[in-house]
Parts: structure tokens; C-alpha cells; sequence
């Protein structure tokens, strides 16, 4: 039986690997069997994330980051998770091959997965003009056209950022009102660079090798036209990957995975959550590492807690 077992092969979940893994937990690695490395597989250049001043490709930060794990003595198995037994001192993991891991303790990372137009040319340009996140990639785009799409409080939030990049921000949204909070609706009328394309969809994203811009149909008159852009931000929400812990995991009114405080501690002994899959708010590689790190620590603790005898206090949540 392991110690630790981490679900997830992001920037939370291989951060976490690194510490237990130093802490010679010799933690098992559960990563996916399509999708290793998280959201910043989609992602070309990363300049935000610390100690690379020259940027980095996001796939190639996370086979550093799969390296170092490893090296530390990390296992990672390719294969996808189906069911999970949290209650009780012993956890199961069953995984698609129907192979069955059986652990002490599981650290759960599975992140969150951006909600997606799904239409033309979406796929293809991701990554060449198309984003899900304008922190991420704002910079790229000085002086560009670009668009945001949405009409919610992260719509107005990305197309006002953008503006400091950008020289024009168009908000293409389905309605002719916004459901964005009234103060974020202000912010964005009240700034000169961005206008608003009311009661358009998407309906297919233009390009070949680049963004060139986006064909939309009315949604009054089902009419067609074209916007040129050269970059489109896509901000209509994200979903956290919590589907297996459903009625396992207390979860929050966000629908992300609730934990005590600070900590990593989630309502079930023995289980600690990390990355994208707790936070509904910052959801960058850099703070998702920060909380594999608070797993890591907080699951050692736990095990040596375990080993001394020593009472663990059940979490609650509140």
C-alpha cells in the first residue's frame, strides 16, 4: 500500500509530487492517459511563471516539472481515474485499465477545464490567437485587435486587462444586456478602447496558421458577417474537475473542492486538494504550485501523524 497517492499531472499535482516525493513518500502519480500536463499543454509562451525571464513553452515547463519529479523518485502512471473510495484509513484509486492502488492518503489535483465555444478553427488556433486566459496571454497582443467573448464578470475583467495590451478590445456577446455585476459593466462602458458586438455568437473562428478573425451570426436575424482580429479570448467560465468526488468532497457554492482554511484539508480525513480544483478565483500555474506544495506538507504531516499514533482531527466544514 502507498503513502500518497496524487491524482492529477498539472502544476499543482507535480509540484506536490517534488515534496513528497523529497519527504521519501515515494508517492505514486496518476496522470492522465490523454491529457498529461494540464491546461498549459494548450499554452505556447509562459513569461509569468518565476525563475524563466525568457519565457518557456508551457509543454516544456511541465516535463520540467514531470523531470523533477521523477528524479526525487516520483512514480507516474498514464491512466485515467474512474472511481474513487475516500472514506475509511484506506483510500482506493480504480483506474480505466481496472488495475486497483490502494494509499494512505490522496492528494487530488485535478484542475479545471475551460468552457469552450466548440466550433470551427477553435481547436486548431488555440494557442495562435486563441486563449482562455488573458493573464496568461495579454501581452502578446500589443497593439493587436483582439475580442473577448462573454458577457460575465470574468468577460468584463479580461477585456478590461486586455486593454493595456490591446489597441482594440471588442466584447462579442450573444444578448443585448450583460450579466456581469453592475460595477464590472461600468468599467467596461466606461473605457474607451473596448466595444461591444450585442446579440453575436461565434460561429467560426478564422484562420490557418494565425487568428485572422471570426465569422458571427446574428442571433435577431441569423444574419453572417465577419470581424478581422487578430486574437480571440474566449471567457464564458471554467469548470472544476470534481466529478469523481461528487457526494466524497464537501464542495463550495463555486462548485470547487472545499478546504479548511489555508490548508489543503478537505471534509474527508486522509484527502488534501490542490490547484485549479479549489481556487474559483486566481487559477494560474504559478499559485496552483503553491497549493501542491500545501498538499505535499499537509498529507507528510498527516502520515507522520499516522505513524506516530498521534490523534488527527477530523476537518469540518463550515
Amino acid at each position: 500500500m502507498r503513502q500518497v497517492i496524487i491524482i492529477g499531472s498539472g502544476p499543482a499535482g507535480f509540484t506536490a509530487a517534488i515534496y513528497a516525493a523529497r519527504a521519501n513518500l515515494e508517492p505514486l502519480l496518476i496522470a492522465s492517459s490523454v491529457e498529461v500536463g494540464g491546461e498549459l499543454m494548450n499554452t505556447t509562451e509562459v513569461e509569468n511563471f518565476p525563475g524563466f525571464p525568457e519565457g518557456i513553452q508551457g509543454p516544456e515547463l511541465m516535463a520540467k516539472l514531470q523531470e523533477q519529479a521523477e528524479k526525487f523518485g516520483t512514480e507516474v502512471l498514464y491512466d485515467d481515474v474512474v472511481s474513487l473510495e475516500l472514506d475509511g484509513p484506506v483510500k482506493k484509486v480504480v483506474l480505466g485499465s481496472g488495475a486497483e492502488h490502494e494509499a494512505s492518503s490522496v492528494i487530488y489535483a485535478t484542475g479545471s477545464a475551460y468552457r469552450k465555444l466548440g466550433v470551427e478553427g477553435e481547436e486548431r488556433l488555440s494557442g495562435h490567437g486563441v486563449s482562455w486566459c488573458a493573464t496568461c496571454d495579454g501581452f502578446f497582443f500589443r497593439e493587436r485587435t483582439i475580442a473577448v467573448v462573454g458577457g460575465g464578470d470574468s468577460a468584463m475583467e479580461e477585456a478590461t486587462f486586455l486593454t493595456r495590451f490591446a489597441s482594440k478590445v471588442y466584447v462579442i456577446h450573444r444578448k443585448d444586456t450583460l450579466r456581469a455585476s453592475k460595477i464590472m459593466q461600468e468599467r467596461a462602458f466606461a473605457n474607451e478602447k473596448i466595444e461591444f458586438v450585442w446579440n453575436s455568437e461565434v460561429e467560426e473562428i478564422l484562420g490557418d496558421a494565425e487568428t485572422t478573425g471570426v465569422r458571427l451570426r446574428s442571433t435577431v436575424d441569423g444574419s453572417v458577417s465577419e470581424l478581422p482580429l487578430d486574437g480571440l479570448f474566449i471567457a464564458i467560465g471554467n469548470d472544476p474537475r470534481t466529478h469523481l468526488v461528487h457526494g466524497k468532497l464537501d464542495l463550495t457554492d463555486e462548485g470547487t473542492i472545499w478546504v479548511d482554511g489555508r490548508s489543503s484539508r478537505t471534509s474527508q480525513r486522509g484527502v488534501f486538494a490542490a490547484g485549479d480544483v479549489i481556487d474559483p478565483t486566481y487559477r494560474q500555474a504559478i499559485t496552483a504550485a503553491g497549493t501542491g506544495t500545501i498538499a505535499a506538507l499537509d498529507a507528510e504531516h498527516f502520515l507522520a501523524d499516522l505513524a506516530d499514533g498521534a490523534p488527527v482531527a477530523e476537518p469540518v466544514a463550515v
